[in-house]
């Protein structure tokens, strides 16, 4: 079998990441994904460096197995060209401000009313209406305002944001489920629909341990440094040479803990006797396990602990990550072809299927790589030059 979404086609209107990364899941599952482009300067990504022979590195990682069309949606042919690529689509989606395409023509009424099979998903920072929906909608703002920040860091530290834009990625994520699942809904409806999807109610969903507190107590702990919001211990513990993960929250694993370290005496400690009383006391607890830890490197403990079966493990950097034997036997990274840059290297799709593939044709495209093909493709190929004369569209 071929890949899970061949046959599927989305039209992209996006900046940055939440569109992009969402319609890149889908490419990856085999969706013919047309991303259109400002002509001259495209995704705001393709400015972000570092460049690979002027090209962004960034943007052919988060926009391939995509065509780009350098189309002008302000002229008014842009808009019916986009018309026409809609009319051959499944879905569309995009993530400009709230009130962008209707201010083009381009609602999601006025093109299901020509296609009522249309699947229309727009991604924003705080949703289509509502007090916020007119503001920016920076990853970094919303994971303030989404209350993830708030329990991000040290206890005696500021708050800090989540290493990776963990909005953006978790909205991404939504949009790319709601689009798949609107399309099983059209097999039984034949009817598409429109999606809202935003950053604040991503980041929101995010807070589960939270609401589970707030809703129980009133109340939400603080900021817990790499710690659990319930279990103990759970969370990075000094070795000699750094830090290092552990995951023993249970009685086994803690009492498996205890002995490998060679503190039997805590498994018995009226302080640490349950999970509940370990994480009451998870200051003490930690104090005690850190005076054995603390004696040897990471390299002694992961091992053995490991084998006690005790979850474990050595914080990685990224440079370790992209070399790490466990991906590479899995072939996590994958080599893609760019027309310029040759093979460029992926991170690859984490979905493993066992009948059908996740495809990796090639990375993101030149602005305007496939600016020519697209117009052949509904039937304007003898208009290209004069469309590039009246700066309609653009090659590359």
């Amino acid at each position: 079998m071929g890949a899970p979404l061949e046959g599927i086609r989305v039209i992209e209107v996006g900046n940055f990441l939440a569109a992009p990364w969402a319609t890149m899941q889908l490419a990856d599952l085999g969706a013919d994904v047309v991303k259109i482009e400002r002509p001259g300067s495209g995704d705001i990504v393709r400015s972000t460096g570092p460049f690979l022979d002027g090209e962004s590195s960034p943007f052919i990682r988060i926009n391939r197995n995509k065509r780009s069309l350098a189309l002008n949606l302000k002229a008014p042919e842009g808009v019916e060209i986009f018309r026409r690529l809609v009319a051959g689509a499944d879905i569309v989606m995009e993530n400009l401000s709230p009130g962008s395409m209707a201010r083009l023509g381009l609602t999601y009424e006025s093109l299901a009313a020509e296609h009522p099979e249309l699947i229309y998903v727009a991604a924003s920072g705080w949703g289509q209406d509502g007090p916020y929906s007119q503001m920016s909608g920076l990853d970094i703002i919303v994971q303030g305002m989404s209350g993830i920040m708030s329990i991000t860091g040290e206890p005696d530290r500021p708050p800090v944001k989540v290493g990776v834009p963990v909005t953006d990625l978790t909205c991404a994520l939504y949009a790319a489920l709601a689009a798949v699942t609107a399309l099983h809904v059209r097999n039984s409806t034949g009817r598409g629909q429109f999606i809202d999807v935003c950053l604040l109610e991503s980041g929101v969903s995010l807070g589960i341990w939270e609401a589970g507190q707030y809703y129980a107590t009133g109340e939400v702990h603080g900021r817990l440094g790499t710690a659990h919001q319930a279990s103990s211990p759970y969370q990075a513990i000094n070795a000699s040479d750094g830090q290092f993960c552990i995951g023993a929250p249970s009685a086994p694993t803690f009492a498996a803990l205890c002995n490998v370290i060679g503190r039997p005496e805590l498994i018995e400690d009226a302080r640490f006797i349950d999970n509940p009383q370990r994480f009451a006391n998870r200051p003490e607890l930690i104090e005690e396990l850190e005076k054995a830890t603390s004696t040897k490197p990471r390299s002694h403990w992961v091992p053995l602990l490991s084998d006690a079966g005790v979850p474990c493990g050595p914080i990685q950097n990224f440079p370790e990550v992209f070399n790490d034997a466990h991906l590479n036997y899995r072939n996590f990274f994958k080599d893609a072809p760019h027309s310029t840059l040759g093979l460029t290297k992926q991170i690859g799709s984490p979905m493993r299927f066992s009948e059908t593939e996740t495809v990796m044709h090639h990375s993101g495209p030149r602005l305007g790589e496939h600016t020519a093909e697209l117009l052949e493709e509904i039937d304007l190929s003898s208009q290209l030059e004069r469309l590039i004369e009246e700066k309609v569209v653009a090659l590359p």
